[in-house]
């Protein structure tokens, strides 16, 4: 099993990069996005590897950090997502979008992926939002995050968040805007005034 693949940059191909080591040139399959594309040809790289094996064809899948890696592993243990499908996912989102996205089951951010429909997205809420943690959270954010896991619909951030759903905003997007309000004990209307800010 290959766990990292590090070397030399050498070209990008549709949905990846040839790294090449040891005299050998693998094709990797890399999430669009990703610092990688940037590279200039011969400058050093290092991705996690997942390594897909079917009756068929063997592909390589690389990412730039174990966390990445781990969140993919999760999406394609979900049925009816395989690996192009968490590709999709991993290419119009961040792992921590991601994440958040899935932990506050807003399905729809996860149909903006190609391939990636209503169902399969609500799917995938259901399955991983027990599984795969918040994303990393300071101050504010980590204010939301707690009092919606803990169902306290009184909180003034937690009505803020249903507020600006409400508005047509995806619960991502406003779990966003209102994680970056510093400001405590503010009422709803001015999390809210300060929330669309950011929006």
């Amino acid at each position: 099993m290959i766990h990292y693949i590090k070397g030399q940059y050498i070209m990008q191909f549709e949905g990846g990069v040839v790294l090449e080591t040891g005299g050998i040139g693998y094709e990797i399959y890399v999430p669009q996005g990703s610092a990688v594309y940037q590279m200039s040809e011969g400058q050093n790289a290092m991705l996690y590897i997942y390594m897909a094996v079917r009756e068929d064809d063997v592909s390589l899948y690389g990412f730039a950090s174990k966390d990445d890696l781990r969140l993919f592993k999760q999406l394609i243990s979900v049925s009816g997502i395989g690996a192009k499908g968490a590709m999709a996912i991993l290419s119009c989102m961040s792992a921590d979008e991601c994440k958040r996205a899935i932990a506050f089951e807003d399905a729809a951010a996860l149909t903006r992926a190609n391939g990636i429909g209503k169902k399969t997205a609500q799917r995938v809420v259901l399955e991983l939002k027990d599984k795969v943690g918040m994303p990393d959270m300071a101050g504010g954010a980590a204010q939301v995050a707690a009092a919606m896991t803990e169902g306290s619909a009184g909180s003034a951030r937690t009505e803020a968040v249903n507020a600006l759903v409400a508005l047509g905003y995806s619960r991502s997007e406003a779990f966003t805007a209102l994680a970056s309000v510093q400001e405590e004990d503010l009422s709803i209307e001015e999390y809210i005034k300060r929330a669309l800010r950011n929006l």
